[in-house]
């Protein structure tokens, strides 16, 4: 991990993820009260968090103390691997920055398909390094505990059949899940002459225009010497006016058609000079000796001038013969299979490159065009045409820099394979599925939050507005315990004025009761508590490293005798595992007998990144429900299905009934209006619901003022009468 110093406000590409603008460390701990996490304290320059208004979340602000983990920091690979962005380009990943566009994927019916996805966050760690080789050549070199995608899910690098390193990993003969890549191929090249000269034959001899015409002029001969290359696409316009300047041969730009409603504008280059066309002219002779590097240019070229690729076909088309035969001999020459179509009725005979995607890549790799809208692959599927089995995975002996990159999609293309980026917070977040090792190898404390807090909420415009504590990181997760700063949010709340709520499914809220308890006597305190499932084992295995339901549940028990009326968050509901009606039952029974009073309940989630996590471990554990999974989760969808989440309310709510338990569903609270769930410390008959947003507070006082007027309305009828 890097920090830029102790400056706040500045950002650090390098920092953690999520954590470009707290970069004023104060130090890194490690201690054996909390064996294998770092403690990074930071100096936070704000505490409060604004929610977007866009945001679906019925509450405005937050505070969070903690980052818990907010990437695991282990999923790595070798700085320079491969990443193929958006463009159809390859770049190094040491090379990748936030924001960049790269290709990841998506589930689309029966089929994976390359889609654009967005960098979110970028780090470095120091791994032990691992070769991994596949029967095509392609070689990557990652962490044991990099991921990448199989035939048969996704795979560690390293794993082991049993025991505590349990997991599925990589072995000879699975087959990887891309196209491949000649990695040498696509390293950033240094323009020769000989490519230069290639590019330009293709290119003007594809789609420019020489002439030469006499004609009389004052009764003697005058001459016209003319070059003209038109196009729609100024990348490859311009390639070519920057070659033609490097050859010496000045050219000048000018519009040549304008826009249509069925074609784009276009501009050209030309030049009229006798001794500068005589010079291009020489230029695009095919030379006796064509080297490797003029063919590439040359393939270029005449992809840019005459070339498509559209539904995973490329072709280039002429209608000279020897075009078609140098063309054939650069395909050749650069081992890229290809086929001589017949000829067409218009005298068009194209090249078209077989082998599918490895095929193409490999073409754009050597060759270089320059128009980027002919090298994009989104939305093609995912075939794994090339043989890409693993040959071998071989341990280098060292430790290595590494980088890993967290993406929209949760993967990204390396070195032509399709690769899982970092993704747990995702799934820690939406799923509630805590790693436990991973979650809490490395974790952010606001050593200042208080502090800050104190002082924001002194200024003149804060309106006390409720705060929400555990949206988005456990406050009592385990480093409360040693850190303490809840104690002082909860003072700097209470002292100004501000309600607020917390969500927890950390045990160490008992600590706290007894200044809960006097906040609630002056400020509006609210108090959930999640737990997601209720059957220890079940538990053990998708949320290892957190407190069992049993300890939850007496956690409950503690803050209803202090006087609160806690609300537990009965989510996710987990298909066919957690959704029967003995489950659900078992599990309200235990709430009602813990003293809750209220349930919030709902279906499980599977966002990008935890769904690729979920499924797999699915299908190591219950592979007879992946099937019903992927009709529920089809493709991209991250929801259950109305339909599924009807029959479920179905069945909860007569046993919320059956228990006495008020609740309702996680969708049926809408923004801005209550934070349904979070039930207050006093009687909820007595004391109106809080209002946590400010569009809610509008909505209530454009009620309240229409019920007044209804009111005085009926009482004037009433005097009438």
């Amino acid at each position: 991990m890097r920090w830029q110093g102790q400056e706040l406000g500045v950002a650090d590409a390098a920092a953690l993820p999520g954590l470009e603008q707290l970069n004023g460390l104060v130090r890194s701990v490690t201690t054996p009260e909390f064996a294998g996490v770092t403690f990074h304290e930071v100096l936070c320059k704000s505490a409060l968090n604004h929610v977007p208004g866009a945001s679906a979340m019925p509450f405005d602000w937050t505070v969070n103390p903690y980052r818990g983990c907010s990437h695991a920091c282990v999923y790595c690979v070798s700085p320079d691997t491969l990443v193929l962005m958006a463009d159809g380009r390859h770049r190094p990943i040491s090379d990748i920055s936030v924001g960049d566009e790269i290709v990841g994927t998506r589930e689309e019916g029966s089929y994976r398909r390359y889609t654009e996805a967005r960098v979110l966050a970028k780090w470095t760690r120091r791994k032990r390094a691992y070769r991994v080789s596949l029967a095509d050549g392609t070689e990557l070199v990652a962490s044991a505990d990099h991921r990448f995608l199989t035939n048969r899910g996704w795979k560690h690098v390293i794993g082991a059949m049993n025991g505590a390193a349990r997991r599925p990993y990589l072995t000879p003969g699975l087959r990887l899940q891309g196209f491949g890549l000649d990695v040498n191929a696509c390293r950033e090249p240094i323009e020769t002459p000989d490519y230069r000269r290639g590019y330009l034959t293709g290119m003007i001899r594809g789609d420019g225009m020489i002439f030469h015409r006499a004609y009389p002029k004052d009764g003697r001969a005058g001459e016209v010497h003319q070059f003209r290359l038109a196009l729609a696409d100024l990348e490859a316009l311009d390639r070519a006016r920057t070659m033609l300047a490097a050859e010496g041969i000045v050219t000048h730009t000018r519009p040549f058609a304008p826009a249509s409603a069925t074609r784009r504008m276009m501009t050209a280059i030309q030049t009229g000079r006798k001794a500068d066309v005589a010079s291009i002219e020489d230029l695009v002779r095919t030379p006796d000796f064509r080297s490797s590097e003029w063919q590439a240019g040359f393939m270029a070229g005449l992809f840019d001038a005459e070339g498509s690729y559209s539904r995973g076909i490329l072709r280039v088309s002429n209608k000279d013969d020897q075009i078609i035969r140098l063309t054939s001999e650069a395909l050749a020459t650069h081992s890229i299979p290809h086929q001589i179509e017949g000829i067409r009725p218009n005298g068009v005979v194209p090249v078209r490159v077989t082998g599918g995607l490895p095929s193409i890549q490999r073409f754009f790799a050597i060759a270089r065009p320059a128009i980027t809208r002919k090298l994009s692959i989104l939305g093609t599927a995912i075939k794994s045409v090339a043989d890409l089995r693993i040959v071998s995975i071989e341990d280098l002996g060292e430790t290595i820099d590494m980088v890993d990159i967290t993406t929209s999609t949760g993967d990204f293309i390396a070195n032509g394979v399709v690769s899982h980026n970092c993704f747990a917070r995702g799934t820690h977040e939406y799923l509630e599925l805590d790693a436990g090792r991973d979650f809490d190898t490395q974790v952010v404390v606001k050593v200042n939050v208080a502090e800050v807090l104190e002082k924001e909420l002194r200024r003149g415009t804060w309106q006390h507005d409720p705060v929400m504590l555990g949206t988005n990181t456990d406050p009592y997760q385990r480093a409360e315990g040693r850190y303490k700063l809840m104690p002082g949010i909860v003072s700097a709340l209470t002292e100004s004025g501000t309600p607020f709520s917390i969500l927890t499914k950390g045990t160490l809220l008992r600590r706290d009761l007894p200044l809960l308890t006097d906040a609630a006597n002056q400020v509006h305190v609210t108090i959930a508590m999640s737990i997601a499932v209720f059957d220890d084992e079940l538990q053990h295995l998708i949320e290892p490293g957190t407190p069992n339901a049993t300890a939850r549940l007496e956690t409950v028990r503690a803050a209803t005798e202090a006087g609160f009326r806690v609300t537990v968050f009965l989510m996710p509901i987990i298909p066919h595992l957690t959704d029967s009606i003995a489950a659900i039952d078992h599990a309200l029974a235990r709430i009602k007998a813990a003293g809750a009073v209220r349930v919030v309940y709902g279906a499980l989630h599977l966002r990008p990144g935890a769904k690729q996590w979920f499924l797999e471990w699915l299908a190591e554990r219950h592979p007879e429900l992946v099937s019903s999974y992927r009709g529920l989760y089809p493709g991209a969808t991250a929801y259950a299905p109305k339909a599924y989440r009807s029959w479920l309310a179905k069945r909860v709510r007569p046993l919320l009934r059956v228990h006495g338990l008020d609740g309702q569903a996680e969708e049926e609270n809408p923004r801005g209006a209550p934070v349904a769930g979070l039930a207050d410390r006093a009687d909820a008959r007595s004391n109106p619901p809080i209002i946590t947003t400010s569009r809610g507070r509008a909505a209530a006082t454009s009620l309240r003022a229409a019920s007044s007027r209804s009111q005085a309305g009926a009482e004037a009828s009433a005097r009438l009468f």
